[in-house]
């Protein structure tokens, strides 16, 4: 028997009530003694933490259920909106949109209300470019909206790691956090022997939080399914845990922040604060104290005497370098985690902060991406079309130019110029035929490298569209640096970040296999613009021709045009 869309809802909301309390109630209460008859009283230290964990239990089921009943809501909303429509017609198109919105307003007042994993679940579904433009627009609010954990709670974690009051460590300790994020805050302080630092202090009882949390986003992200099977995000629940699971190691982080510092120590543009090891746990992070605003503060950078567009085009270069040349990419590049600076030989320079989630590239995955991008610059679809296969993706081989570089595989547009009218009005008439059922299978077949990717990527686009850069700045860096990684060669890599020499000879053969890539995509530009003017021509010359009744021979001129 088919349910309604309300038993549906009804099925599922009391399903993960039920599942709620038993998880909740499994990992927040102790089990029963079973001499209870003869235990003593309970001291008032059994007491407090009792009520701590039946406090910690109430909070688990009311987040869960605000949860359930957001998506249970929203389920019945997409039932009943589009109920009745057809598909390919703009009310149904319509709709949709408005039920998107409504939803995304109802998921970001969700994360606002339980915080923790659910701000950092709606910062990395809105990272992803692949969902609906309504939910990135509203759900990309969420960078800013952490709210400070009071300090007391700080400093008990501070003190359980350190096992020793503050006042023996530091000089001084600001109990007002420079930061707030999901899981962690910030605050500046003063050691001993006068460095200044940042100390990064989880929130307490996230381990907890989490496994509550991240079950039921998964048992949502099935129900989901079942209702509106076109509708597939185990895939993004599983990448989300991963990388929510790496970013609560603190020492994990602050490997990854040297191992990123030993990847620019080339670079003078690049800054990555030094981790203080001795004062760093998997709950406590402590590290070089620098100076600057966040990397899209355009007031900042004008009060500093700092260009917008070559801050954009430094940001696009060093990113594009972990991707294609070292193949370690920092996955969470919003512009909260990297700073703009005034200190620099350039003039500025790019503090990479919050170093927690990492991938490590795939070999093999980053030479092809490499060549991807360079099939995509030459509008080579054949070469697109066998990389796609070799992704798992090769009947959605034709989006991937859309995505990547804004432009469809044939577009006659120059590269990261806007398309045509016409090549616009085509798109729209291809994606009408697009099922979310297209888009679910499209991401569940990318390889996870590929995701990560796309999110470091969505993430950098936001960036450099408010520092006003132009879309082919990152086309041509992109294109540039895949060269680049073409010729790095992966037994090499010690070489290459201990020899300044080695650098520099690895980057002068891309060099020239770059310009010689810039010197056929300038010949296939210029041919471009000649079949642009040839066509203004003959419409000016037709024109004409009609206008004052030209001769035959006139007409025969155009049309030979």
């Amino acid at each position: 028997m088919k349910l309604p869309a309300k038993g549906k809802a009804s099925l599922l909301l009391l399903t993960a009530a039920g599942l709620t309390f038993q998880a909740a109630s499994a990992s927040d209460l102790p089990a029963p003694s079973r001499h209870s008859s003869l235990a003593s009283p309970p001291t008032t230290t059994t007491t407090t933490n009792l009520a701590g964990k039946v406090g910690a239990l109430m909070d688990g089921v009311m987040r869960s259920s605000r949860a359930v009943s957001t998506v249970a809501i929203t389920v019945v909303d997409y039932e009943f909106s589009l109920r009745g429509l057809s598909r390919d017609s703009e009310e149904y198109l319509r709709k949709l949109s408005e039920v998107h919105s409504r939803s995304a307003k109802r998921i970001l007042e969700l994360c606002e209300a339980n915080k923790g994993f659910y701000v950092k679940a709606g910062q990395f579904v809105a990272a992803i470019r692949q969902v609906p433009e309504e939910y990135v627009s509203t759900l990309s609010s969420l960078h800013d909206k952490a709210v400070p954990c009071p300090f007391k709670a700080i400093r008990d974690v501070l003190i359980n790691n350190f096992g020793q009051d503050l006042s023996c460590i530091f000089c001084s300790f600001d109990e007002v956090p420079i930061a707030a994020a999901s899981i962690a805050q910030v605050h500046r302080a003063v050691l001993k022997d006068s460095r200044e630092v940042a100390v990064k202090v989880q929130y307490p009882g996230l381990d907890r939080q989490m496994k509550l949390d991240t079950m039921i986003m998964s048992f949502l992200s099935k129900s989901i399914t079942w209702l509106f099977p076109e509708y597939r995000f185990d895939w993004l629940v599983g990448e989300f845990v991963k990388a929510i699971s790496l970013e609560l190691d603190f020492i994990q982080e602050g490997k990854n922040a040297e191992r990123t510092a030993k990847n620019f120590i080339f670079n003078d543009k690049v800054k990555v604060p030094k981790i203080v090891w001795e004062l760093t746990t998997s709950q406590v992070l402590t590290m070089e104290f620098c100076r600057g605003s966040k990397v899209d503060d355009l007031e900042y950078m004008e009060k500093m005497g700092i260009d917008p567009t070559k801050v954009a085009r430094t940001l696009v270069e060093v990113f594009a370098e972990m991707i294609f040349v070292h193949g370690f990419v920092h996955g969470d590049p919003h512009p909260g985690n990297i700073l703009v600076s005034p200190e620099g030989k350039a003039g500025f320079s790019l503090v990479i902060l919050d170093h927690g989630i990492y991938k490590q590239l795939d070999e093999q995955f980053r030479m092809d991406y490499c060549q991807l991008w360079k099939a995509l610059i030459l509008s080579d679809s054949a070469r697109v079309q066998q990389l796609s296969e070799r992704f798992g993706v090769g009947k959605y081989s034709r989006y991937f130019p859309l995505i990547l570089t804004g432009r469809t595989i044939d577009s006659k547009s120059a590269l990261g110029e806007a398309m045509s009218v016409e090549e616009k009005r085509m798109l729209k008439k291809d994606l009408k035929s697009l099922r979310m059922e297209d888009v679910s299978s499209f991401m569940e077949a990318l390889p996870p490298d590929f995701l990560i990717v796309l999110r470091a990527d969505g993430l950098l686009r936001a960036i450099n569209r408010k520092l006003r850069a132009s879309q082919r700045v990152r086309l041509l860096t992109y294109a540039r640096f895949a060269i680049y990684g073409l010729f790095q060669e992966p037994t090499s890599q010690s070489a290459f970040l201990g020899s300044a020499a080695a650098v520099l000879f690895s980057k002068l053969r891309g060099n020239l296999s770059y310009l010689h890539l810039r010197v056929v995509l300038g010949v296939l530009e210029l041919l471009s613009w000649m079949e642009r003017a040839r066509r203004l021509l003959f419409k000016m010359i037709n024109h004409l021709y009609v206008a004052a009744g030209w001769s035959v021979k006139g007409h025969y001129l155009a049309s030979a045009l």
